[in-house]
């Protein structure tokens, strides 16, 4: 006899933590906005290209947290009759877009920064040591927000790649700009400007890894599935596990299903308890569908040569 069960939270032990992630991104962007406003002022003012195209990676930033911001949201949502998972796997598309996005910028800006490098154009050193200090100073702050979100899922992660990438181009700015007012070091800039791109095509590759393990369905990082298998089948009274399967439906949230046979005769429910108790105890597994059946006497005869 089956005795199918589904055993854990469903989406909305999620809703305190998703709030607080949401009031931070909104704290990041706010900072992001209020800084890139002042560049294209100041920029326009001083025709300046440089500040105007920090500004513009400003707005990839705004761009980047609000995204995150919106896939936060949906989120939040409880189950609904179409996703009965809820929409927790937004997060995960954020972040794939934003990891898509940091590879497209590192390509735009590794050009952009070859061209500087043989080409290199007269640059206000004086001025883009300010910027930067203050760019660094936003980055900073943004980036201290987004590490108080509790739940460093992915999604947020997307988000504060996009911020660290910005901080080490301003600090790299800095030291650019340090470099052409001392020594007139021109191609300072176009150096900086290549490491920068170097550490974006890092960031971006991680979150699109990540990403796509969990939309692939695959086994968590730091979950062993033989490890898994291994614990199921020594259980007592456990005579076979198969289709086991662990996945992940989004950042911090793993799911498990398998079928479990045991002895004929022996408490099915009671040995699906103990199993679902191993496996929230030693693996933190609490969204577990176990099938257990007894094991048929039918089946060891066909077993047998």
């Amino acid at each position: 006899m089956a005795h199918g069960h589904d055993h854990g939270h469903h989406g909305h032990s999620h809703a305190p933590s998703a709030d607080a992630d949401r009031r931070w991104l909104t704290i990041a962007l706010l900072l992001i906005v209020a800084f890139m406003v002042v560049e294209v002022v100041v920029g326009l003012i001083a025709s300046s290209l440089a500040l105007l195209s920090d500004a513009a990676h400003m707005l990839t930033d705004a761009g980047a947290i609000g995204l995150a911001l919106v896939a936060a949201s949906l989120a939040a949502r409880p189950p609904s009759r179409r996703f009965t998972f809820g929409l927790g796997r937004a997060e995960i598309l954020a972040a794939q877009a934003n990891g898509a996005t940091l590879l497209v910028l590192a390509g735009v800006l590794a050009i952009e920064s070859l061209r500087r490098l043989f080409e290199p154009p007269e640059v206000e050193g004086g001025l883009v040591i300010v910027v930067g200090v203050l760019g660094a100073l936003v980055n900073v702050a943004s980036a201290w927000a987004l590490s108080r979100s509790e739940r460093r899922g992915l999604n947020v992660e997307g988000a504060m790649a996009h911020v660290l990438t910005d901080l080490y181009g301003s600090i790299a700015a800095v030291i650019a700009g340090v470099l052409i007012v001392t020594t007139g070091f021109e191609q300072a800039d176009g150096i900086a400007a290549l490491l920068v791109s170097a550490l974006m095509v890092r960031s971006g590759w991680r979150l699109l890894r990540d990403s796509g393990l969990i939309l692939l369905e695959g086994t968590p990082k730091d979950i062993d599935i033989d490890e898994v298998g291994n614990a199921l089948a020594r259980a007592e009274g456990v005579v076979e596990v198969h289709d086991l399967h662990v996945w992940e439906v989004t950042s911090g949230f793993p799911a498990l299903a398998a079928h479990v046979l045991v002895r004929e005769g022996d408490d099915c429910h009671g040995r699906r308890r103990e199993l679902e108790l191993l496996l929230h105890d030693r693996f933190e597994i609490s969204h577990t569908t176990l099938q257990v059946d007894h094991q048929h006497p039918d089946r060891l005869l066909t077993l047998e040569p």
